[in-house]
């Protein structure tokens, strides 16, 4: 993730946590976030092996959840990226986002996203570190966290037993550290229509909770709607809103085409871009409340008809 700071904040919110309303599992989150965030995985750079690995364990769960392929060749959409912050020998690079659709037979479609690349040993730039390059960035935060919280969201709503009145459309996202590029390249080649999509929900380092400052939430200003969506939440999590749809991860794409997004954030922390953000350092009760905190929304917004677009800036 590039993080933009949150300008506008229009809403804190501290409201008593009910406890019959947990929906996500501390022990499959960690289970993930360990998985993908571990020294094997050397960072999950863009075009390696371990970032393949990374992708065949999300399809894995895909299929679990009985996700249809939604990708170009089943789960996958490939891509060439590009990296352009150093010189490298191998700047083109093959990458994949891997998408799956849980099919209500609802005319519209939620979004829910989350990139899965981070910054391998420190060859392909972004890094914070003085000298990164032979250092695994685990990238536990950012964002086996995000992808953790997708995954979560994907096992809710394809096993609640429930047909919900709109379809779901999960993207696991390839190089957005190299700059947006596999959001990108979803946007310019969908493989759903985009005038069918409700909103879009992205999850980007949501791993670090700080209970003074609370998760950010950006895109409250992306549609008149949000203000009654959020009104009826129940949560410990204290949160605040930002109106902006423009950032620097994934929905910002969404949003410069016109979509609604809300955008999960638990703020920049010293490990940032850096060899030290392991899993060990991850919040994970905090983070099983955001997820839950998410599916009440995500709820709220189904009782909604679609989305209307509004800019924020």
């Amino acid at each position: 993730m590039h993080i933009k700071p949150f300008v506008a904040f229009l809403l804190i919110v501290f409201a008593p946590y009910r406890a019959d309303a947990q929906y996500a599992d501390e022990t499959r989150i960690s289970k993930h976030i360990h998985r993908l965030a571990s020294d094997k995985m050397k960072g999950r750079g863009t075009g390696s092996r371990e970032l393949e690995k990374a992708a065949r364990y999300i399809e894995k769960q895909f299929r679990k959840y009985n996700l249809r392929p939604s990708g170009t060749e089943r789960y996958r959409q490939p891509f060439t990226a590009t990296v352009r912050r150093v010189v490298v020998a191998d700047s083109m690079r093959r990458a994949s986002n891997v998408i799956g659709f849980l099919d209500n037979g609802a005319p519209h479609t939620i979004v829910i996203g989350a990139h899965y690349d981070h910054l391998g040993m420190g060859r392909q730039g972004g890094s914070l570190d003085p000298s990164p390059e032979g250092k695994i960035h685990n990238g536990a935060d950012d964002n086996a966290s995000g992808v953790a919280g997708l995954l979560e969201l994907a096992r809710h709503f394809s096993q609640n037993h429930h047909i919900e009145p709109y379809n779901f459309l999960f993207i696991a996202f390839s190089a957005e550290e190299l700059g947006l590029q596999g959001s990108r390249y979803f946007i310019e080649n969908p493989t759903i229509p985009l005038d069918q999509l409700h909103f879009m929900l992205n999850m980007d380092m949501i791993g670090r909770y700080d209970p003074d400052r609370g998760i950010g939430i950006g895109g409250y200003g992306t549609s008149s709607s949000w203000p009654e969506i959020f009104r009826t939440v129940d949560t410990s999590i204290k949160f605040f809103t930002d109106a902006a749809g423009k950032g620097g991860s994934d929905h910002h794409v969404f949003y410069m085409k016109g979509i609604p997004v809300l955008f999960f954030h638990t703020g920049g922390h010293p490990d940032y871009h850096a060899p030290g953000d392991d899993p060990a350092k991850i919040n994970y009760s905090a983070l099983a409340d955001i997820i839950d905190l998410e599916i009440q929304l995500i709820k709220n917004a189904m009782k909604q008809d679609k989305l209307q677009f509004s800019a924020t800036d």
